[in-house]
């Protein structure tokens, strides 16, 4: 699977970022540069299969951005963030909680497509991703060594202290947004994005327990952005 993946990764990114790549060679509009900032919150799940009941992880996520704009309308845009994923799970009528929270940094390299006016203006990104893990917490209110009955004999157990097989991941994003331009080099967005994780968190192979472990995230900011130039 992931033989197949990482070249399907590979040629989605460069359909992603041949219109910024066109746009470089184009110089007949003056070019947009800008740094900036953004936070907001995220809601996270996990595909595991087997699959285990699970409801949205609320965490948080912030970040800063680099853009370039070179033709009208196309650019493309470079962040370093942090974003907190995992999951939640649920327990029908019993009163247990169990969620895990995994701390990445996201590298998003994101091909920027604008459309409006010099005071508002609507976009679309998207593009790869590559993620590391920096922290791996759990938290439960029950014996993790000494597990309770969950009225399920079927219930998956496993998940809930197996060790990350890799911390490194990558997938793909897209999200819609809205820019509120302030006297031309300040201006205001905000953003709805969507993470497809790609990579698994656990070992995946024949003699692992999960077939799939693939982290998702919808993500909320709110950003500040600073035209250099």
């Amino acid at each position: 699977m992931k033989k197949r993946t990482l070249p399907l990764l590979l040629a989605l990114t460069l359909m992603l970022l041949l219109p910024a790549f066109k746009a470089t060679a184009q110089t007949h509009y003056e070019s947009n540069i800008a740094i900036g900032a953004k936070a907001g919150t995220t809601l996270a799940m996990m595909t595991l299969t087997p699959s285990v009941p699970q409801s949205m992880l609320l965490g948080t996520t912030m970040g800063v951005t680099f853009r370039y704009i070179e033709e009208k309308h196309f650019g493309f845009i470079v962040e370093l963030n942090m974003m907190q994923r995992g999951w939640k799970e649920t327990f029908d009528e019993t009163p247990y909680t169990y969620q895990r929270r995994l701390t990445y940094l996201h590298l998003p390299f994101l091909t920027h497509i604008y459309f409006g006016s010099h005071k508002f203006r609507g976009f679309f990104n998207a593009g790869p991703e590559v993620c590391w893990l920096i922290d791996d917490s759990h938290s439960q209110n029950f014996d993790i060594n000494n597990l309770p009955d969950f009225n399920d004999p079927y219930r998956e157990t496993e998940q809930f202290d197996m060790e990350v097989h890799t911390k490194f991941d990558y997938g793909i994003s897209a999200g819609l947004g809205m820019e509120f331009i302030l006297k031309n080099k300040h201006s205001f967005t905000l953003e709805g994005r969507y993470y497809f994780g790609i990579g698994n968190l656990f070992g995946s192979s024949k003699l692992d327990h999960f077939a799939a472990s693939r982290g998702m995230a919808i993500s909320v900011t709110l950003g500040y952005m600073f035209r250099l130039k």
